[in-house]
């Protein structure tokens, strides 16, 4: 008997993982794995192929759940028990133990399929149709009283209606049937089994509870965005990180946390390993952006939250954890994913994460980033005139000379300014651009230097550099001194405010067309955003998904693009 109840069980988990809807749906051009589970899918599926394939592909995943069940109700062997106690109804020697059992490898089964049904794609699935299949199958003929497979699905009907969120609903309802097996005349075996399945769906469900704490999770019924589902909506989605502890403190599923640091409990050591355990979750949105042409920009907000240190000494995670959020931010219905901060800088800056997932465009804001710094300089530089600076006699410092970027601005600014002096790490590679600098304006002194003490020299200082730390400390600043701060994160230390007349202007900040609210800082000011966001939502607008920017080189062409689509679009250069 032991032997034949594990093959039941072996066969129930079989049958629990067939993609019978998958196959379905597939049939008829949609890939369920691309219509995600973390925006409602079932919604979603309904609204993609309409309700006869959808109710079918439903009533395929819910026989699943029947089928196992009854399998297992094959081999009670049902004694003349009485029904004194819940859920002691026909309990055979271990029977309706053992439809509990058989009910939670199906369901298991289903959220955790062998990779050769699927590929490397695995399904995203939340199960409640199989749960739903499993709780009609132990009511039905898995011997269980009435009211003990009836009152979850009560329970969770009432907070679905009250509350809107799924994942709210089916843990509580698994809640209760866990409670009332707990309290039943079953044995131990159900019990455990009611309990597993309880904790497998908070497991499967954490990222939505997460969100939900977040206030960023959708209601059944919410409008959730898809690419290319309507016209006139497209969706974006973009990583970022935490600066620092204080930023991770930010979402609400972790700020829990945040007093037992403070009081020693927890040490911000186990909290900053705990975060590089962490895969990619969505931690806000960006709405009311539409462009003046009336389109209206969805943008995701998604985050693994690894600390600026951790893209410096663990580049391999920090490209993995980029990729799975590619993946995500595809889960998601987005058309394209940014990557913001250190993300612009991982996996070859973005080439390795776009050959991963080829399904959705990839981008690190390179091109748009030098397009608001173009635009930016001219401003910046009559200000400072008009401030009483003789802008010909001055000294300009530009700090990361060695990258794209910061190159792109010593020659904007090489015309303008008497001296001209580059900071940067490989003096040779500095040298080399210089010497193009010189033969373009041989009235312009250009010096190169790897230290960041001749800044002291300098009255208008350029930075943008690639480092998690900042550079800049007051005792390499002068009084009286512009800085143009484009470092993300920020070049110029907290302390440098602290230097007499010293003006911090931070750059390439835009402001999207519309009225743009989120629920996290991202550290821009109210209503803006990095360039690099910028070019992932004038993508998303445009569908130009081949001006991408990805890998070192950033294409005059695109730069242009992006300043004219901008202007277009209604997206504004702060300066």
């Amino acid at each position: 008997m032991l032997f034949l109840s594990l093959v039941l069980l072996a066969l129930a988990y079989l049958v629990g993982s067939l993609p019978l809807g998958h196959w379905l749906l597939l049939r008829l051009g949609l890939d369920t794995r691309n219509v995600s589970a973390y925006n409602l899918g079932v919604e979603n599926v309904l609204r993609q192929v309409g309700p006869t394939s959808a109710f079918t592909s439903a009533a395929l995943d819910a026989s699943k759940g029947f089928l196992a069940v009854l399998m297992a109700s094959s081999l009670r062997q049902v004694d003349a028990l009485g029904a004194g106690q819940i859920g002691a109804v026909q309990i055979g020697t271990g029977g309706a133990e053992l439809c509990v059992m058989a009910g939670l490898a199906c369901y298991l089964g289903h959220l955790n399929p062998p990779r050769l049904l699927y590929g490397d794609t695995l399904p995203r699935g939340r199960g409640n149709l199989v749960l739903l299949g499993i709780l009609t199958g132990l009511s039905v003929v898995g011997g269980l009283n009435y009211w003990l497979t009836m009152l979850p699905l009560v329970v969770y009907a009432a907070l679905l209606g009250l509350g809107g969120f799924i994942s709210v609903a089916t843990v509580s309802g698994l809640a209760v049937f866990a409670a009332l097996l707990a309290l039943s005349g079953l044995g131990p075996a159900a019990k455990i089994a009611g309990l597993a399945l309880l904790l497998s769906a908070v497991w499967r469900f954490k990222e939505n509870l997460g969100r939900v704490l977040d206030g960023t999770e959708p209601r059944v019924g919410d409008d959730v965005p898809m690419a290319g589902r309507q016209e006139n909506v497209v969706v974006a989605a973009f990583m970022i990180h935490p600066l620092s502890l204080s930023d991770f403190w930010q979402t609400r599923r972790f700020a829990w946390m945040k007093p037992l640091v403070e009081r020693g409990v927890i040490s911000e050591g186990a909290v900053r390993q705990m975060a590089e355990s962490l895969r990619p979750m969505k931690v806000g949105e960006l709405s009311g952006i539409r462009t003046l042409e009336g389109k209206q920009i969805r943008a995701y907000l998604l985050s693994s939250p690894l600390m600026p240190e951790v893209f410096r000494d663990n580049p391999e995670l920090a490209t993995r954890r980029a990729i799975e959020g590619a993946r995500l931010a595809q889960e998601l219905g987005a058309s394209v994913f940014g990557l913001g901060a250190f993300w612009s800088v991982v996996g070859n800056k973005g080439e390795d994460v776009q050959a991963a997932v080829p399904g959705i465009a990839v981008t690190n804001g390179g091109a748009y980033t030098s397009g608001t710094i173009r635009a930016a300089i001219p401003g910046i530089l009559k200000h400072f005139a008009d401030s009483g600076r003789d802008l010909k006699a001055a000294t300009a410092a530009v700090v990361g000379a060695n990258g794209v970027v910061a190159f792109g601005i010593a020659r904007t600014i090489a015309p303008e300014v008497k001296k001209i002096i580059m900071v940067g790490r490989d003096a040779e590679r500095l040298e080399r651009s210089a010497v193009t600098l010189r033969r373009a304006n041989p009235g312009t002194e250009v010096v190169t230097t790897t230290s960041y003490n001749l800044l002291r020299d300098a009255s208008l200082i350029f930075t943008a550099t690639s480092d998690p730390a900042p550079v800049i400390f007051p005792q390499h600043v002068s009084p009286g001194t512009w800085i143009f701060d484009e470092g993300r994160p920020a070049d110029v230390d907290e302390s440098v405010k602290n230097v007499p007349d010293v003006r911090i202007i931070p750059g390439g900040v835009v402001r999207p067309p519309g009225h743009m609210t989120t629920q996290v800082n991202l550290h821009f000011g109210e209503g803006a955003v990095p360039a690099c966001l910028a070019e992932t939502l004038i993508i998303a607008a445009t569908g130009e998904y081949g001006r991408k920017s990805l890998g070192a080189q950033t294409l005059t062409e695109n730069v242009n693009f992006y300043v004219e689509q901008a202007e277009i679009l209604g997206f504004t250069v702060i300066d």
